[in-house]
């Protein structure tokens, strides 16, 4: 399979397990909101968008594994980057949060880590053309 193919199969997956995850979001929240449901099912329906996502990781790391050498070299790069730029970031605002500043939230890494990849992404593409 050539590169084009690879991303068509890619993007096309990733549409479908993407477009699961916002309806299944949409479902679970409205859910929550309108019926009274014991706990364990709060948590049951809390987590169900977390299954489309695990989809949308296994998309990813087959992308990975039908590039080609240089596109994994990329793409090793732009994670490595982005998970140290994550890191480095949450880890300092862990000290200032001694100082008075505001709790930050969790869900703000993993948005913050796609970030970072993109735009990692886009410089070591340019690099290596």
């Amino acid at each position: 399979m050539n590169q084009k193919q690879i991303m068509r199969r890619y993007l096309r997956e990733l549409l479908v397990s993407m477009s699961i995850y916002i309806v299944i979001l949409i479902a679970s929240i409205s859910i929550l909101e309108r019926i009274e449901l014991p706990k364990i099912w709060q948590v049951v329906i809390t987590l169900l968008p977390a299954i489309p996502v695990a989809f949308v990781i296994i998309v990813i790391m087959r992308l990975l594994v039908d590039s080609d050498e240089l596109q994994q070299r990329i793409q090793l790069y732009a994670t490595a980057l982005s998970a140290a730029l994550t890191g480095f970031i949450t880890f300092s605002y862990a000290f200032l949060e001694n100082v008075g500043f505001p709790k930050f939230s969790t869900f703000l890494i993993f948005p913050m880590l796609v970030a970072f990849w993109g735009i990692s992404l886009g410089y070591f593409a340019r690099k290596y053309q």
